[in-house]
């Protein structure tokens, strides 16, 4: 017997507030106890007239329950301008064949791997792709060594169990199971740090579409436009494997670390703009030097080597990732705005830098040393940052 779970029956149903305005901070959803403005809207509300854009302009086939075609989605990922000039914004920056190839698995039967070193924007590009195919990133797990089986499959209102014993009113579904019965994109974050036993849950899941309720001696049957999108770091190799039977179940693309400094700039200096707008940081371009910097310090000791190839340098523990050059960069920017003239500098980045290196206090100290006094040094145009890293580090 199969039972279909409406979205009035499991969960209050999302209220969206009006669309914000590109690039704009949509309102936050309250409780009835105040207005305000959400620190990090959700994609599809942040984006909202983009996402309409699209729509509008869409002639292309959409699968089951898509907002957009496949066509669409990719163009809302890599950003595009529409006939009637309408600029649809860059969300990542990186080979299109991925994010092609990424869209059209979710089109299929096959579950989605976002697969690569921290830092490659795989929960933001799983953000994205969830608003432009299903219009809501939310229906989200969130993988952690204490994550439970209930949070993929589904738990119980022990109030109502105990007072009623096992039914429909006791049933708490999950995000995985509300996005079966509604036929949308469920998302699982960090998949490799759950615990094996727990992973295993999505096996009947993504290779049946079934989700078994012994209790109730009934089951969920995914509708069409169903999928689900993983994600999971190299860095986590050998925390919680993938076994081969759930590996199987996912079409995995792996997101690469920018390929030039330039692309690592463009990806840095877009986000920490949007991140700036909603803090109200200054503009990003007056600092465009100083993020140049912190990109190439990243990528030479990231690499082993400088940007020239003549001097090699040690790499330390940290992964240095765009998305740490990015916090860096946003960090900066604070210090710049409250505690100086409003523009970028070298000593805004420094202290961020230095804590994003010496990770391990002993072992990375001396390699920031050592390439702060063989490369930064001996650089063209670099004393001021040259002496703002001295500073911090002593």
């Amino acid at each position: 017997m199969s039972v279909s779970v409406e979205p009035t029956s499991v969960a209050p149903s999302r209220k969206h507030s009006a669309p914000a305005k590109t690039g704009e901070s949509a309102p936050a959803k309250t409780g009835g106890t105040g207005e305000g403005q959400a620190l990090r809207p959700h994609a599809e509300d942040a984006f909202a007239d983009e996402l309409a854009a699209l729509a509008a302009h869409d002639d292309r086939p959409r699968p089951a329950r898509w907002k957009l075609s496949p066509w669409a989605v990719a163009t809302y990922l890599l950003g595009g301008t529409l006939p009637d000039g309408t600029v649809i914004t860059p969300k990542y920056v990186g080979p299109r064949r991925i994010v092609e190839v990424a869209v059209t698995t979710l089109a299929t039967d096959r579950a989605l791997l976002l697969l690569g070193v921290p830092g490659t924007a795989k929960t933001w590009v799983s953000e994205h792709l969830a608003a432009a195919v299903s219009g809501d990133s939310t229906l989200l797990v969130q993988g952690t060594a204490g994550t439970p089986e209930e949070a993929i499959r589904y738990g119980w209102n022990y109030a109502q169990l105990l007072a009623h014993g096992p039914s429909r009113d006791a049933l708490v579904p999950s995000p995985v199971m509300r996005a079966m019965a509604q036929g949308m994109t469920a998302r699982v974050e960090e998949l490799t740090r759950i615990p094996a036993d727990v992973q295993d849950t999505l096996i009947t899941i993504l290779s049946e579409k079934t989700l078994p309720i012994p209790e109730l001696g009934e089951e969920v049957q995914a509708v069409r436009g169903f999928n689900l999108i993983a994600t999971a770091n190299d860095r986590d190799r050998g925390v919680n494997d993938l076994s081969s039977a759930l590996r199987r179940r996912f079409n995995t693309v792996v997101l690469p670390l920018p390929e030039s400094p330039e692309a690592e700039v463009d990806i840095v200096s877009r986000r920490v703009e949007q991140i700036g707008r909603s803090l109200d940081l200054p503009a990003v371009p007056e600092g465009i030097d100083e993020i140049r910097r912190v990109v190439t310090v990243f990528r030479e000791l990231r690499d082993g080597v400088t940007t020239d190839g003549r001097t090699k340098v040690k790499s330390p523990s940290g992964t240095l990732s765009t998305a740490e050059a990015i916090s860096v960069v946003t960090n900066g920017l604070a210090l710049a705005a409250h505690f100086g003239d409003g523009v970028l500098r070298a000593g805004d980045v420094a202290a961020g830098i230095l804590g994003a290196v010496v990770r391990d206090p002993a072992a990375d100290r001396v390699i920031w040393q050592e390439y702060l006094e063989t490369v930064v040094r001996e650089r063209d145009g670099w004393k001021d940052f040259y002496r703002a890293c001295r500073e911090v580090s002593a």
